[in-house]
């Protein structure tokens, strides 16, 4: 097994720390929310027994990197940007691009605005949607009202002091409870998260009777270290969705240019979401060239790590057929 090194490499104007193993060709792991470089545990080290270099790293505002004050500096630009100077400073020339949640978000991004640097990109949980008549926090609020998780997260110090106040609380509820089966205290089943007037995020799940296999009790004290220092660089990921859709004018209508995957669990809460079905079923119109989706049975939303051994195969198959690997004969 390939030993995880852990490290902090200056990425234009912040540092960002990265877990890496193995040589070969990049495949770079951007995670989502609320999470750090260690939801890619399983994958670090299938991908680099199998002939990879996988990165996985923290982003800004995320875990030991640096997690700039400013709201503004979460944009989309700055989060594409990180991935850009991550690659200059690992001395890499392209790589596998691979997100989930709002990493899969800066993924395709990334793909779109500097397609030269990727080779394939994968996302996961949330597809490719192009930009669309408004951003997608409007989106949400229309579908789903003022309540809807994503607007609550807008208002700077609420939610920073409600996932804050206990983070071991935080991750036992969040990670146990964002299947679409999973069961708030009203006892309904939202299509997406929604806070009643009055109450917090946390409010809406229920304390789970046990972890789900796939998480720990470890899992959970290792999530709540990389929270250490707070919530509020995360949620302001969230603060800029209007600015997103303003400064990305540009990229209207555009396509992805490269080999792309997408995989999604079955459970996932993300499927409710506006236009993301949509998004699927045009899956070979907004991909240039070979695309896939991939439905995994009985997966929810945190795709990596509840079904670690079929998206490290997907991961590993996708990444050998748009990096291939030299294997030296033996001697």
């Amino acid at each position: 097994m390939n030993s995880v090194t852990h490290r902090l490499v200056q990425a234009g104007d912040v540092r960002l720390h990265i877990a890496e193993a193995g040589t070969g060709p990049l495949v770079l792991l951007l995670h989502g929310f609320p999470e750090a470089w260690y939801s890619w545990r399983h994958q670090i080290n299938a991908l680099a027994e199998a002939g990879f270099r996988a990165v996985a790293v923290d982003q800004r505002g995320y875990g030991q990197s640096e997690h700039p004050t400013a709201v503004e500096k979460y944009s989309i630009m700055h989060l594409v940007g990180d991935v850009i100077h991550l690659l200059h400073a690992l001395d890499e020339k392209a790589a596998v691009v691979v997100g989930h949640d709002w990493g899969a978000e800066v993924a395709w991004h990334t793909a779109l605005m500097r397609p030269d640097l990727v080779r394939g990109v994968v996302g996961m949980s949330l597809p490719y949607r192009p930009r669309g008549a408004q951003s997608q926090l409007a989106d949400m609020v229309e579908a789903f009202g003022d309540g809807v998780y994503t607007n609550y997260f807008q208002r700077p110090g609420a939610a920073d002091a409600d996932l804050g106040a206990d983070p071991r609380k935080t991750f036992r509820l969040m990670l146990r409870g964002a299947r679409k089966s999973a069961q708030p205290r009203a006892h309904s089943r939202p299509p997406a998260p929604i806070v009643p007037a009055g109450r917090t995020y946390l409010d809406i799940y229920s304390e789970p009777a046990n972890l789900p296999a796939w998480l720990t009790e470890a899992d959970i004290e290792a999530y709540a270290a990389e929270f250490s220092a707070g919530f509020s660089g995360a949620l302001n990921w969230y603060r800029n969705m209007d600015r997103n859709w303003e400064l990305t004018a540009f990229l209207h209508n555009g396509v992805i240019r490269c080999p792309a995957l997408y995989l999604v669990g079955q459970q996932d809460r993300c499927l409710n979401f506006p236009g993301v079905r949509d998004a699927i079923e045009r899956l070979d119109e907004l991909v240039v060239g070979r695309s896939e989706a991939v439905v995994l049975p009985d997966v929810g939303h945190w795709t990596q790590q509840e079904a670690p051994e079929q998206v490290s195969t997907a991961l590993i198959e996708f990444a050998r057929s748009v990096a291939p690997i030299a294997y030296e004969p033996a001697r």
